[in-house]
């Protein structure tokens, strides 16, 4: 497949984003996987995987008779999702670079899992409904996603820091992702959305979090995430971002990381 910017993102920040594993995608990971209900057997898809931290407990919970898919564009991401495969034994993993959005399964999943990755997908609706539907009857989709609030602080003070040297971005339209993440935002908003996708049994549960970030840490969320996108090209000019967003940030942010948890069952 050809290379797809989104993945070359995440290719060249996969270092950074694995620093942020410990304290914020792991944990929400496991919460995640523990809302899908996965039993032993089970036939998972974990959409943009990323590093694994739903995949790993997914296939855990599945055991060594389930199979479980993860897929993603990033190939950095992927090999240390592997590697962590690999070291405890999990051989129910098969991980796959490619757009998930085409994934083509042999057979229906009991459970599809998607943390903080629906929003990024270029069409969320077609997407979400094409993951619906890789569902058996009676199967779950679970996915995480942010509420409203989470990280707007961290947000206002890398827009800031950037558009001193990108004054253009005040001029760019948000991305679209921005857009997704308005429309499931609150537990109103993404059950109305799941709902609309057809499935049932629709619960949605508030997930508080806060990480503290000191300054290194937080400047890997930044380049380990679509947040370097809006970073200017010079690396002169990457540096003055990255003095200024941290001499306002402090070493020792608290990072709200509200998340809200979904699941829902197909018909």
């Amino acid at each position: 497949m050809s290379e797809h910017p989104l993945g070359a993102t995440y290719d060249d920040g996969a270092a950074d984003f694995e620093r942020l594993a410990p304290s914020l995608w792991n944990p929400m990971g496991n919460a995640l996987v523990a809302a899908a209900d996965i039993a032993l057997g089970d036939r998972v898809l974990d959409a943009c995987c990323g590093s694994g931290a739903t995949t790993i407990p997914a296939a855990q919970f599945a055991g060594p008779d389930g199979e479980v898919h993860g897929v993603d564009l990033s190939g950095e991401l992927l090999a240390l999702a592997q590697a962590k495969a690999d070291t405890l034994s999990l051989n129910s993993v098969q991980l796959a670079k490619a757009d998930v959005t085409e994934w083509a399964a042999e057979a229906p999943y009991d459970a599809v899992l998607c943390a903080y990755a629906v929003f990024l997908l270029p069409d969320m609706d077609a997407a979400a409904a094409g993951l619906v539907s890789s569902l058996r009857s009676g199967g779950r989709f679970a996915l995480s996603t942010w509420q409203e609030g989470a990280a707007t602080q961290f947000n206002e003070l890398l827009w800031k820091a950037c558009r001193l040297e990108r004054p253009d971005l005040a001029e760019t339209a948000a991305h679209p992702a921005v857009e997704n993440l308005s429309r499931l935002d609150s537990v109103e908003k993404l059950t109305a959305w799941l709902q609309g996708l057809g499935l049932q049994d629709v619960t949605v549960a508030p997930t508080p979090g806060r990480v503290q970030l000191s300054g290194s840490l937080a400047w890997s969320l930044v380049l380990g995430s679509t947040y370097r996108t809006l970073l200017p090209a010079d690396p002169a000019a990457v540096e003055r971002v990255r003095q200024a967003f941290l001499a306002e940030l402090g070493d020792d942010f608290e990072l709200n990381t509200d998340t809200l948890i979904a699941t829902g069952v197909r018909p």
